[in-house]
């Protein structure tokens, strides 16, 4: 069984996502979380924004393009899929 975190955003709406996999780069924890489990899921990259110390992490979606593409050829090669696409 597959985790599921969810996920709030600005205007308090909820959503759930799976917990494909975790890393941590640089001191930052990412997720990378599908909003299924089908095959025709869509993937998304979450960086953990919460404080050393902090109780509860919080999570924001990177949208940052380089950020985006460097996170996402770790989680590639973790993985190891060669047809991952966001």
């Amino acid at each position: 069984m597959m985790e599921k975190i969810k996920f709030q955003s600005d205007d308090g709406t909820v959503e759930e996502f799976y917990i494909e996999e975790q890393t941590r780069i640089g001191g930052v924890e990412y997720l990378l979380v599908s909003d299924s489990m089908d095959e025709e899921a869509s993937a998304y990259i979450l960086k953990d924004i919460s404080g050393d110390g902090s109780q509860e992490a919080c999570y924001v979606m990177v949208e940052d393009d380089a950020e985006l593409e460097a996170v996402f050829k770790v989680f590639e090669q973790m993985m190891e899929v060669v047809d991952l696409t966001m």
